[in-house]
């Protein structure tokens, strides 16, 4: 990738959320931050948080208020222990739902593990015109959702959710305003 078409990717700033992953340790935050540059994405920051409601929220909030990237992926927090709390600090705030991100990532995590695909809560929308996607913590999780469903479309969704949709946003796979013909 040339060094202009570098400062033109959407800037994507990713979370592992996770109270006992260390730098050393986050195998699936750098698997995340890799799969996205090799998409494309210009990776602006990727931090490690614990999973305390109020630290969650207030990094959300700080990278849609300052503008500090297009989109946010997150990565843990999304199964049903206790601990889980991701999709209960996430719904509130967003704007809008993409409710075929988690159906998606549900049918194609079926194929790879069965009937427990139902257990993750994988949740994708919008806060503030920025994207935010919540993916399990697991390495092959995260793979998955970013090559099957981020990577192909994740360029859209910041276009439309942003409101610089323009042509490329009426005009889909399928022609004029995304509709078979």
């Amino acid at each position: 990738m040339s060094t202009n078409e570098k400062s033109e990717a959407f800037r994507v700033a990713t979370f592992t959320l996770s109270d006992t992953r260390t730098p050393n340790d986050d195998v699936g935050g750098r698997l995340l931050v890799d799969r996205l540059r090799a998409a494309g994405f210009s990776v602006v920051s990727h931090v490690i948080l614990r999973e305390e409601p109020d630290e969650i929220r207030e990094a959300i909030t700080y990278v849609c208020d300052a503008d500090a990237a297009d989109a946010i992926v997150l990565t843990g927090g999304t199964g049903i222990a206790p601990r889980d709390r991701t999709i209960e600090v996430i719904e509130p705030l967003l704007d809008k739902t993409i409710d075929g991100f988690g159906e998606a990532f549900r049918r194609l995590s079926w194929d790879q593990i069965g009937p427990r695909a139902i257990l993750s809560r994988a949740i994708a929308g919008v806060v503030r015109g920025k994207v935010i996607a919540a993916l399990p913590g697991s390495p092959s999780a995260v793979e998955l959702a970013v090559d099957a469903l981020l990577a192909p479309t994740l360029s859209h969704a910041i276009a439309l959710a942003s409101g610089r949709g323009g042509k490329h946003a009426a005009h889909g796979p399928h022609g004029k305003h995304g509709r078979k013909h």
